[in-house]
């Protein structure tokens, strides 16, 4: 893991095009190859990132960018794809190298770990054909609970929880966001499942383009009938 503070500007270029003017950032560069961009608010959203597999390449500014103040020019480039990152620095005013390890992972508490475990083992409640592909699927930002494929072999990711709140929508989207980065993936549709669904979040989601799913925890543990609902 390496975190640097810098004065840079950031331009994504590929699929979307997004732009960052010059302002003092923590740029994340992690073991995976992935890089991050944040700012000091935005909870812990990135501004900008690259998803791995990913290279990055340092060189020389041109003549106009160093009469601009920049120092040097990072490049991250997309290993599926031709995205690239383009991090233009002016002052890195520090840095941290430490090497973190493996990490196990985030443990759900029992009736969410159920819940997946159940809907995975289930996984045609979410409608015929469906096929599962991956539990706990990694992104640059954390595991998408369940990866599933419809019948007609397009991408769903899923979110589960007890009880679902706007907060999860969110993640779910941020997830749906890396993961439609992936041309082997892409597109990519969500679905939110969980034992209640507050109204607000189903409204949010509604919004996003994001399924929901309400989930009977009993009836999955111990009948075949299958009462859940996609609204």
């Amino acid at each position: 893991m390496r975190l640097v503070i810098a004065d840079c500007s950031v331009r994504y270029e590929g699929r979307l095009n997004a732009y960052l003017p010059p302002a003092r950032r923590l740029i994340m560069l992690k073991a995976d190859g992935s890089v991050l961009v944040h700012s000091d608010g935005g909870s812990y959203k990135p501004l900008n990132w690259m998803s791995p597999p990913a290279k990055l390449h340092v060189r020389e500014p041109s003549e106009e960018l160093a009469a601009e103040g920049v120092t040097e020019v990072w490049e991250v480039r997309a290993g599926k794809s031709d995205d690239r990152l383009l991090i233009n620095i002016t002052t890195v005013h520090s840095q941290l190298h430490h090497e973190l390890g493996a990490d196990p992972g985030l443990v759900k508490d029992g009736v969410e770990a159920d819940l997946q475990r159940l809907l995975a083992e289930q996984i045609t409640r979410l409608g015929e054909g469906f096929s599962l592909v991956r539990r706990e699927y990694p992104t640059t930002i954390g595991p998408v609970d369940i990866l599933a494929r419809d019948a007609n072999g397009a991408t769903v990711a899923i979110e589960l929880k007890r009880r679902g709140d706007i907060d999860g929508v969110e993640q779910l989207t941020r997830y749906l966001e890396i993961l439609n980065r992936d041309p082997l993936l892409r597109p990519v549709r969500g679905v939110y499942a969980a034992q209640q669904i507050k109204p607000q979040a189903r409204t949010l989601a509604r919004d996003r383009g994001i399924e929901c799913l309400s989930l009977d925890y009993d009836e999955m543990r111990g009948a075949v009938d299958t009462q859940s609902r996609l609204f």
